[in-house]
C-alpha cells in the first residue's frame, strides 16, 4: 500500500557521522544501507549532498540507480539546498550553486520523490525576496528533473515558521513541482496545531517526515536537535495524530523516517534499521 511506504532517511541510518561540523558522509557503505532498507521492509533511502559526492567518488550515478532498484527502492530524497536565496555574490551562495548542480544532475538520473528545500542555518531573507528565489530554483528545477523542490520549513528558520508563510513561499512559486515538507519534530517545537496541518492543500503537501521527541526544549537547541530526537512513538509527540491530521488534508504517504540521535548512530547497521522500521510503521496503523 503506497500511502504506508516508509523512507529511511539520512541522518537516521548513517550511523557514526558529525551532523554539519565535520565528516558528514556515511562510513556504512551505500550497498550495504540499501540491502538493509530492502531487509528491514522500507521503500525508499534518504542520501545527503556530502554523502552523495562520497559515492560518486567510486560509483556513477547510473550505477547508483541500479542499486536502489535492485532493492527494491522506489522512493528517494535528495537533500539539502541551503542558502539557495541568498545574493548571488554571497560566498554561501556560490557553495550552494555548486550543491544545486550536484543534486540536480543526481536527480535527472536517480528520479527522486523530492530534493529538500531549508534554512538550517538560520539566515534572515526578506519574504517577497525568498518567494522570488524559490520561484526561479523551481523552474529551474522543472527544465532539468522531475523531483519536487519540498520546502521543509523550522525552527532555525526566521524567515518562515508558521503554515500560512509556508503556503505563501509555495503558492507564489507558481510551479507544480513547489511543496511543503512536514516534520513533526519541527511542528512540535513550533508549536504547529493539528488543524493547521489539515487545511494545507493537498497539491502543496508534498512530503511528511516522522520524528519524536520532548516538549521541553533542552539549553543547546542545536545540540537538541542534530543528538537527541527519539523515534517515532518514543518520545512526548502525537506522533499518530500528526499522522492523522496530514492524512485528512490528502496526503497519501510516503513517509520519511528523519530521527537524529546521537544513541542510535551507535547502534550496528542492522539495529538502526530494524528499529527505526518497527517504531514508525507502528504510527501509521
Amino acid at each position: 500500500m503506497a500511502d504506508n511506504d516508509l523512507v529511511a532517511l539520512y541522518w537516521t541510518t548513517s550511523g557514526p557521522v558529525e551532523v554539519h561540523g565535520g565528516r558528514e558522509w556515511s562510513l556504512f557503505d551505500i550497498a550495504d544501507r540499501c540491502a538493509q532498507a530492502e531487509r528491514a521492509g522500507f521503500k525508499g533511502i534518504g542520501i545527503w549532498h556530502a554523502d552523495l559526492e562520497h559515492i560518486l567518488e567510486t560509483r556513477t550515478l547510473d550505477e547508483l540507480k541500479t542499486l536502489l532498484d535492485e532493492h527494491g527502492l522506489e522512493q528517494l530524497e535528495l537533500e539539502c539546498l541551503l542558502d539557495w536565496f541568498l545574493d548571488p555574490s554571497d560566498e554561501n551562495r556560490r557553495a550552494a550553486d555548486a550543491t544545486r548542480e550536484l543534486l540536480f544532475e543526481a536527480a535527472a538520473v536517480l528520479e527522486p520523490h523530492h530534493i529538500k528545500v531549508a534554512n538550517i542555518f538560520g539566515r534572515p531573507c526578506e519574504l517577497s525576496v525568498l518567494t522570488e528565489r524559490y520561484a526561479a530554483l523551481c523552474a529551474e528545477a522543472a527544465e532539468r528533473h522531475g523531483a519536487r523542490m519540498v520546502y521543509e520549513f523550522m525552527p532555525p528558520d526566521p524567515n518562515v515558521r508558521d503554515v500560512d508563510t509556508a503556503l505563501a513561499v509555495v503558492q507564489g512559486a507558481g510551479s507544480a513541482n513547489a511543496a511543503i515538507a512536514i516534520d513533526t519534530w519541527h511542528m512540535a517545537k513550533l508549536g504547529i496545531e493539528l488543524d493547521d496541518l489539515r487545511r494545507i492543500p493537498a497539491q502543496y503537501l508534498g512530503w511528511v517526515e516522522l520524528s519524536d521527541g520532548q516538549w521541553e526544549n533542552m539549553p543547546d537547541p542545536v545540540d537538541e536537535t542534530v543528538n537527541h530526537r527519539a523515534l517515532p512513538g518514543e518520545g512526548e509527540f502525537p506522533i499518530r495524530e500528526y499522522v492523522a491530521a496530514v492524512r485528512d488534508a490528502g496526503y497519501d504517504g510516503p513517509w520519511g523516517v528523519e530521527v537524529l540521535s546521537e544513541q542510535l548512530r551507535r547502534l550496528p547497521i542492522d539495529q538502526i534499521f530494524d528499529r527505526a522500521y518497527e517504531t514508525s510503521a507502528a504510527q501509521l496503523v
